[in-house]
């Protein structure tokens, strides 16, 4: 175990300092050798064994770490938010998380830990994006960057690297933190939520290795990912999602309307076509400007409902 890893004293018990958490899915080729590298750079490596049908709990049993199963795999964001609560139990001073199919580096745990550990930050993002990284695929790379872009512009919250696995999270942001994410968008929801809770963020270069094909289908993960990321849009920023595309077509509706009336002006004839086009815009942007208007008042309403209830401003609740 490294220096870096050493243990503290709370409460007169001793409690790690760093505590990795694994979600793992059917990764039994990895995650031996990956629970045995993260050992030496933190005192407890916690693997969730998201419903896999092979033999990854038993094998990162052997390999020391202390296993959490799901009798069925129930999503990242469920393995993340049942190893969460298992490592704030064990009162660490960070919580770091990687992948369980060995692209990130164990050895890099310290690295990524050391803001928490420092106290600079409440949430650290590995990001692959900060230095050059001959690794990435570059089709890969050109999908983060996108993903990256819609969160950034969703969340509000300016990162490299939108979609990393390798984090740490000091106890208090993991108190806060409440993924409902169940597929592979929970990084994205951790965006949200920073912003909402007003963590601390900040950034480190990682490296990364890309030596297997990916084990799901890249164009259908990453729709997925965007389908929840604009459920998270539509959650947290309803005037950008409704309210915008809708003032956007009640302009164009309002054009198309301009259009009809010149027409008939000139001709004396009704360009029906063009009529209805200017009333369906009308109407259904309309429609979603009164919808992301309503919605934001209601979400508002909420949050300080929320916050007075919990004794925090808005700006920190859920």
């Amino acid at each position: 175990m490294s220096e870096s890893s050493g243990k503290q004293s709370v409460g007169g018990v001793q409690s790690p300092r760093i505590v990795a958490v694994i979600p793992a899915h059917n990764e039994d080729r990895f995650i031996g050798s990956v629970v045995l590298k993260a050992r030496e750079h933190a005192d407890v490596v916690l693997v969730v064994d998201d419903g896999s049908t092979d033999a990854t709990a038993q094998i990162a049993t052997a390999a020391g770490a202390t296993v959490i199963r799901h009798e069925s795999n129930l999503g990242k964001g469920a393995a993340l938010s049942t190893g969460f609560a298992a490592a704030l139990k064990l009162s660490p001073a960070a919580v770091v998380v990687l992948d369980a199919d060995g692209q990130h580096q164990a050895e890099e745990i310290p690295l990524v830990a050391a803001p928490v550990l420092a106290g600079e930050a409440d949430m650290v993002v590995g990001s692959r994006f900060l230095q050059t990284n001959d690794s990435i695929p570059g089709w890969r790379a050109v999908g983060m960057q996108a993903l990256t872009a819609l969160t950034n512009l969703g969340s509000r919250v300016p990162l490299s690297d939108s979609q990393t696995g390798f984090r740490a999270f000091s106890p208090q942001a993991l108190s806060g933190l409440d993924l409902r994410s169940q597929g592979f968008s929970v990084e994205s929801e951790m965006q949200f939520q920073a912003r909402q809770l007003d963590l601390k963020i900040a950034e480190v270069p990682i490296s990364v290795i890309y030596t297997e094909k990916p084990k799901r289908n890249p164009v259908v993960h990453g729709m997925q990912v965007v389908n929840g990321i604009l459920r998270l849009i539509g959650q947290h920023r309803p005037l950008l999602f409704f309210a915008g595309p809708g003032f956007i077509g009640l302009v164009a509706g309002l054009w198309w309307g301009l259009r009809v009336v010149d027409i008939y002006r000139r001709t004396q004839q009704l360009a029906v076509g063009y009529a209805l086009i200017a009333a369906l815009l009308c109407i259904v942007s309309s429609v979603a400007l009164s919808t992301g208007v309503i919605l934001h008042s209601l979400r508002g309403l909420l949050l300080d409902l929320l916050g007075r209830k919990n004794g925090n401003g808005p700006d920190q609740a859920l």
